[in-house]
């Protein structure tokens, strides 16, 4: 089985000073360094999801921007592969699972930003396709969101989805427990 690190949206708008900070993405992002460290010292592959949202009304993601960029903390080095996409699902009208194939993995784990969202939306794709899913909870982050007239606090939008892709998609973990 080989498992590949897939690092999704970790990009500066999400960071404080961006078009879309998230609550608590300098905590992920450093997580997300220190398995990726991991993974390029054990010689496994790493793969990126880009999120860049090439339409006038985009509040964030816009090509061009500084934003758009992946984080300094888990920048991409020569030769890992960078996959760009325009939906939360990564799989959508992407070569992600090409990329994947190329590289023969079958396992997946996940370090990204938004845990509500692209996180969501990628993990479920990937578990539906036969990957075998693993999830870094403290190396994702999410917002704060609005229903029903009441604000949701990032925790437990966190919280919630991890909990909801633990149940059947995913095996949810701490970095520091993550045998690489």
């Amino acid at each position: 089985m080989t498992t590949a690190l897939l690092i999704i949206d970790i990009q500066d708008d999400y960071f404080p000073g961006g078009a879309f900070p998230l609550v608590g993405p300098e905590e992920a992002a450093a997580r997300a360094a220190d398995v990726l460290g991991r993974f390029r010292t054990a010689g496994r592959p790493v793969v990126y999801v880009q999120h860049v949202w090439d339409d006038p009304e985009a509040d964030f993601f816009r090509p061009g921007t500084p934003g758009v960029e992946i984080h300094h903390l888990v920048a991409p080095q020569d030769g890992e592969p960078v996959v760009q996409k325009a939906f939360p699902n990564a799989f959508r009208d992407t070569d992600l699972r090409a990329v994947l194939e190329r590289l023969d993995v079958d396992a997946l784990v996940v370090a990204g930003m938004m845990t509500s969202l692209c996180v969501d939306a990628t993990v479920r794709a990937a578990a539906d396709s036969g990957f075998d899913v693993t999830v870094v909870a403290d190396a994702c982050a999410a917002p704060d969101l609005e229903f029903g007239g009441r604000t949701v606090e990032a925790a437990d939008v966190h919280a919630a989805f991890l909990a909801a892709l633990a149940d059947s998609y995913a095996t949810v973990t701490a970095a520091a427990d993550l045998d690489v």
